[in-house]
């Protein structure tokens, strides 16, 4: 299974005039096949837990790179330290609204629930309800 998307991985890589690696074609179609249930964990159980067993291994080239190119690193980290920084703020960013996001539509979803349960039972019509309270956490006018 796992060697088939590597195939088609490469195929694709090979195909698309757009400089992104086949692995990465690979984990993104090994992700979408897991998400559709093309393909089940117990599939690849196996073979994932070999490979993260001797992931330190495949590190080692890189490590080996780095002190190899320890002068070039040298005379630019400044760069590197900048960039890095810059980015980790970045993405914590990123992150932290994405999260916000995410929360005030979970939150908007509960409370909606919630009145709608409230006021089934007494009979009160809450239709156009859910938009109008939907709105409102997300402009961040609820206070409660």
């Amino acid at each position: 299974m796992i060697l088939g998307i590597s195939f088609v991985a490469e195929i694709l890589a090979a195909l698309v005039p757009v400089p992104i690696p086949a692995s990465i074609y690979g984990l993104v179609i090994m992700l979408l096949a897991l998400i559709f249930k093309l393909i089940k964990v117990s599939q690849i159980r196996e073979t994932v837990s070999f490979f993260m067993q001797i992931m330190p291994v495949i590190f080692i080239p890189a490590g080996a790179a780095i002190i190899i190119a320890g002068d070039a690193l040298r005379q630019h980290l400044f760069a590197i330290i900048a960039i890095t920084a810059v980015s980790t703020v970045v993405v914590i960013g990123a992150s932290g609204a994405v999260t916000q996001i995410f929360y005030k539509i979970a939150l908007a979803r509960v409370k909606r629930r919630l009145y709608a349960a409230a006021h089934e039972q007494d009979g009160v019509n809450t239709k156009g309800v859910d938009a109008k309270l939907e709105r409102e956490i997300l402009s961040g006018d609820d206070k409660k």
